[in-house]
């Protein structure tokens, strides 16, 4: 891809990255800790279920059906159902917090630790996570990810997609929406911040749902980016 000009990347100023898919391994994360943690559980389908509950749960929230509610709080209620599929409601109160708490402990993408640090030479770096804060500070601590600052949907009290997130990382940076880049690896979260008027680098992710279940990476015509991973990102950025 040829990189747009010299003069539009120098206006980046902050890059805001979507953490869950984008920045760690949800799925390989939490396959691997099911399958040691759990003989015999089948840990991709557990990671995907576990997954598949998170846009259900806060459209609930959204909706005004529950109060504001922290991703913690969510994965919790989502492993509560969960759980009795996989023949694990057996589980004490103990082994079910510890259990919740394995988003926190998901590994970073190969890429990142130095795809980050090659970025933070010339850019602001911040998370932009519907994950809650302590959830962030913990994940960036276990994959020793450094960030500039850790904005959180909790900052804002809405989760993305809500036009609040994207254009309050550019509100906290006091900079103007174009020189704030969303990077993710979900294009509708791309689109909604876009329409924001932020700029956009889509990052390649294709075993985000597993190794049996690849993930269409190809280029989408409203990217200002496309990228395999962050070293390259870190290349179009001169970082």
């Amino acid at each position: 891809m040829t990189p747009p000009s010299p003069a539009w990347l120098d206006d980046i100023e902050v890059l805001a990255f979507d953490t869950f898919g984008t920045v760690v391994d949800w799925h390989g994360s939490i396959r691997r800790e099911m399958e040691r943690d759990f003989p015999g559980i089948d840990g991709s389908a557990f990671a995907r279920a576990w997954r598949a509950g998170y846009k259900p749960a806060m459209a609930r929230v959204m909706r005004g059906e529950q109060g504001w509610t922290l991703i913690d709080d969510l994965h919790r209620g989502i492993l509560d159902e969960i759980l009795p599929r996989f023949g694990l409601d057996h589980l004490g109160q103990a082994r079910r917090a510890h259990l919740n708490r394995a988003w926190h402990r998901l590994d970073p993408w190969p890429d990142v630790p130095a795809g980050l640090a090659r970025l933070r030479r010339r850019r602001l770096v911040c998370t932009l996570s519907n994950g809650n804060l302590g959830l962030l500070a913990r994940l960036s601590h276990h994959g020793g990810l450094s960030w500039d600052c850790l904005l959180s949907a909790e900052v804002f009290r809405a989760y993305k997609p809500d036009p609040a997130t994207y254009l309050g990382v550019a509100r906290v940076f006091d900079v103007p929406p174009q020189r704030v880049m969303l990077v993710a690896a979900h294009h509708d979260d791309l689109a909604a911040a876009r329409a924001c008027g932020l700029r956009t680098a889509y990052i390649e992710r294709p075993l985000e749902f597993g190794a049996d279940a690849p993930k269409d990476v190809s280029p989408h015509e409203g990217n200002d980016l496309h990228c395999r991973d962050l070293g390259a990102l870190a290349d179009l950025l001169g970082g």
